[in-house]
């Protein structure tokens, strides 16, 4: 994909100049926070007093909330840090503000370890597309690409690219191509010829927790084939913020002298950590159910698509690798986007979100969810929510 914008209405500042763009975030917000029907809710949809409820009422299942709040990281953070290693079957994880800091450091780390500051990775890859080119710029990294093909690199590309790199880093799943996953086989295969290059593996896990049904393994199983893991809780346990880094006890002792002086030592942070250990009692253990019925919601719509007659569509991938996907339509973004904003306000229904532009010209490409609330539709509600999509679609 072309476009580098994160693809989410969150990330449009409240303070932007462009008050027609601040208006119509407000207005698709409005819209979707109406709606009956939706695939998906994410917690930063929600108001200040909403969401400041919700957390008071909902954590004390997650922690004791008699405890002292926590400073500079022990309490809840370190709780939360616990819990997260054992989850994923590792020595220690250490809490970050976010994953852009979690990945610097890991990757800087592991440049000081193997001698080597070259990075091979997707260009497709987070730190390639949505950071600004931030391992360069912050933490003196050099990135180089062993695919161009919208799927994770092979072991035989890894074998045979014509130059050392100290690190592999491997976006599970790869969200810019379609959140796509490779098998556990090449998995497996790739990570081995990585190593037999003498690279060791990172894991770019942002979205690691719903990998499992895919790949047929646990999530230890998958986290022990590489030799660092980060994880986010806000994109798929719908956490506030935050992102954790696994792997060996002293990798991590390591990234958390560079986390304080990244400016990643933070006073307090029990908000984001309290939610991220409810998205773990929650959420996690929902993922496979909503991987589950993304496959029966993009079959659906596809079968709505045809019956349509919609002259060209693609649902990608076909079946979803994860509870998320991508789906693209011969139409201009913005007349996609407005069709999908009156569909809500005007049923309900709220089938898509924002729609991008992207290459080639004339096709738009948005990405769906399906989470708790999608878990309710029927093929034939998706079939029927399409055959009114696409009729606002028409001259």
């Amino acid at each position: 994909m072309t476009d580098t914008t994160d693809r989410t209405d969150l990330t449009d500042s409240p303070d932007s100049p462009d008050t027609g763009e601040q208006g119509q975030r407000r207005r698709r917000l409005t819209a979707w926070k109406r709606s009956g029907r939706i695939l998906s809710r994410a917690s930063a949809e929600s108001t200040l007093g909403e969401r400041l409820t919700a957390l008071a009422a909902d954590a004390g299942s997650a922690y004791d909330l008699d405890e002292w709040a926590d400073v500079y990281g022990d309490g809840v953070v370190a709780e939360l840090e616990r819990r997260v290693a054992r989850t994923l079957g590792l020595e220690a994880a250490a809490f970050f503000p976010t994953g852009t800091m979690a990945q610097q450091v890991a990757l800087r780390c592991w440049a000081g370890r193997t001698g080597n500051a070259t990075v091979a990775l997707h260009p497709l890859s987070h730190p390639e597309v949505h950071e600004g080119g931030a391992l360069a710029a912050v933490s003196g990294l050099r990135t180089v690409l062993p695919t161009h093909a919208p799927r994770l690199p092979t072991a035989d590309e890894i074998r045979a690219f014509d130059e050392p790199f100290g690190t592999l880093m491997l976006e599970l799943p790869l969200r810019d191509a379609g959140f796509v996953l490779p098998s556990w086989e090449e998995l497996t295969a790739v990570v081995e010829a990585a190593r037999e290059r003498d690279a060791v593996v990172h894991f770019d896990g942002a979205r690691l927790w719903e990998c499992a049904p895919h790949l047929g393994r646990t999530l230890p199983e998958i986290a022990e084939l590489a030799d660092s893991v980060y994880v986010s809780f806000y994109k798929s346990l719908d956490a506030m913020s935050g992102a954790a880094l696994a792997g060996p006890a002293a990798l991590i002792a390591e990234a958390r002298t560079w986390r304080h002086r990244y400016g990643g030592q933070v006073f307090q942070q029990y908000p984001a950590a309290l939610s991220a250990l409810l998205g773990l009692e929650r959420e996690l253990p929902r993922l496979p159910e909503y991987v589950a019925h993304a496959k029966v919601v993009a079959a659906a719509l596809a079968d709505g698509f045809r019956a349509a007659g919609v002259p060209w569509f693609r649902v990608h991938p076909e079946p979803p690798h994860t509870h998320q996907f991508q789906v693209w339509l011969p139409y201009p973004a913005e007349v996609l986007t407005e069709a999908a904003v009156r569909q809500a306000e005007e049923t309900g229904v709220t089938l898509f979100r924002r729609w991008f532009a992207d290459t080639p010209p004339g096709l738009a490409v948005t990405e769906v969810t399906v989470a708790s609330p999608g878990l309710e539709w029927t093929r034939e509600d998706v079939r029927a929510a399409v055959a009114d999509f696409t009729e606002r679609l028409r001259p």
